[in-house]
């Protein structure tokens, strides 16, 4: 049976020992999607971009995203701190007017970036939400996952 990684045998918890394993490349790729109302769409749609009284959505997003991901040792207790090499977002709609955020982590350390990539996804999908409230607070932030990992004691793959 699997135990939680970050609860010590005294039921505590405690940031995972990785001193013992080897330094391998690691990456992972997580995915927010947001859900905006027409209206929003609407109001702020100028061709591939969204542009609000802030400035553009989409790149203010993926700025916050890539701040938020250096810093997730910083924001989850138990979290390694972790000199990302690379970090890479992306949004676009999808064909159901869905705001698709990826972002993908990547560090050559001795420990996994899932959470680095879901902070990245999670906090470009809240800055969305926060340049486009103004306009309708029926924004939906539908769902944050895990989409692939590699490099680690075992590799995953979503396929949707």
């Amino acid at each position: 049976m699997s135990k939680l990684s970050h609860i010590n045998e005294d039921g505590r918890a405690e940031m995972v020992d990785v001193a013992h394993k080897p330094a391998t490349l690691r990456k992972a790729t997580a995915r927010s999607i947001v859900q905006l109302p027409l209206e929003v769409i609407q109001l702020l749609s100028d061709g591939e971009n969204l542009q609000s009284d802030k400035g553009d959505v989409f790149q203010t997003a993926i700025l916050a995203g890539l701040m938020a991901a250096k810093k997730t040792g910083d924001l989850i207790p138990l979290c390694h701190p972790i000199g990302l090499d690379h970090c890479h977002l992306e949004i676009q709609f999808d064909e159901n007017q869905n705001v698709i955020i990826n972002c993908t982590a990547t560090a050559f350390a001795r420990t996994g970036v899932e959470m680095e990539a879901l902070i990245g996804a999670s906090i470009a999908a809240l800055t969305i939400y926060d340049m486009c409230k103004a306009v309708s607070h029926d924004i939906i932030i539908r769902e944050t996952k895990l989409m692939a990992k590699s490099g680690g004691k075992r590799d995953f793959k979503r396929t949707s």
